[in-house]
């Protein structure tokens, strides 16, 4: 970090880079098990590096310290994503990376935290992730130990009603130690999104602005480029020093990355033709030539 609390130029490009190689990872281990989803998992990339090389208080040598920080990805069908941010970091090999999806892989379509190393939480089910995720800062504040607990949400992830659910209950215990972020990419499956497009908090009504919504159930709110690691980054520093739980509403675009997959839910879970991953991957190139 520099002086002022921001990343350096340095690490800057560190992180990108870190950014690029996940989504370099996801984008061939979905294309070589002919299965899988891209949509989410690139809009997460910038948001799941700067979680793990920067923010998590972890070890990939001792996976279950019991002083580590816990992360939980609600929107479980992004798994590639998290498993292509596990390998780069050293908690498996990169090679492992193109068993995604096989029966007898650890890298299933969903996390499963029964067997692979640096999995908090098996997921899947959209809504039920932040559920442990108050389970598990609950009981960080009963045992005295200081670790953090971050939960990763997504839009059709937040239309599940346990999640208001939770986020009442983590406001009534003023759970600090409770992150979430949502990445808001204003697409899901079916494309559905609200009639303003989801560009603009300014324009949302209340009902419809994450930001509103949250802060009404309680919790401390933080808006901002889901793309941008300085203001990631920033933001986690930020939530970890509140005292009533945290939501990060990090406005990020689906597909990021890959021009012809940006905004299109079509790619929510769609394999990339060999055409499509060479192209790809092209265009990943000339972003890391670019740094």
């Amino acid at each position: 970090m520099s002086g002022d609390g921001r990343l350096t130029q340095e690490r800057l490009r560190e992180l990108r880079r870190a950014a690029i190689a996940v989504r370099r990872h996801l984008i061939d281990a979905v294309h070589h098990a002919g299965a899988g989803h891209l949509g989410g998992p690139l809009s997460a990339a910038d948001i799941l590096v700067a979680l793990y090389f920067e923010l998590l208080r972890i070890d990939p040598q001792d996976p279950q310290d019991p002083q580590r920080d816990r992360f939980i990805l609600s929107k479980g069908h992004s798994s590639i994503g998290l498993y292509a941010t596990l390998a780069m970091r050293g908690y498996f090999a990169v090679e492992e990376l193109r068993t995604f999806d096989r029966l007898d892989s650890r890298l299933q379509g969903h996390p499963d935290m029964t067997v692979l190393p640096g999995i908090d939480m098996s997921s899947g089910s959209l809504g039920q992730g932040l559920s442990p995720g108050i389970g598990m800062a609950l009981a960080a504040r009963l045992q005295g130990h200081d670790y953090h607990t971050w939960v990763l949400l997504g839009d059709g992830d937040s239309q599940e009603g346990q999640i208001w659910e939770a986020a009442a209950v983590a406001s009534r215990y003023r759970l600090g130690n409770l992150t979430a972020i949502l990445d808001w990419n204003g697409l899901q499956q079916y494309g559905w999104a609200t009639d303003s497009g989801y560009t603009d908090l300014a324009r949302q009504p209340a009902q419809e602005n994450p930001v509103e919504r949250w802060r009404s159930f309680g919790w401390a709110t933080i808006a901002i480029d889901g793309h941008d690691l300085n203001e990631i980054v920033d933001a986690g520093h930020r939530a970890r020093a509140t005292e009533a739980p945290t939501i990060v509403v990090a406005r990020t675009t689906k597909g990021r990355g890959i021009s012809f997959m940006e905004n299109d839910f079509n790619w929510h879970a769609k394999p990339p033709s060999d055409e499509e991953l060479q192209a790809a991957l092209g265009e990943l190139a000339a972003q890391e030539e670019a740094l």
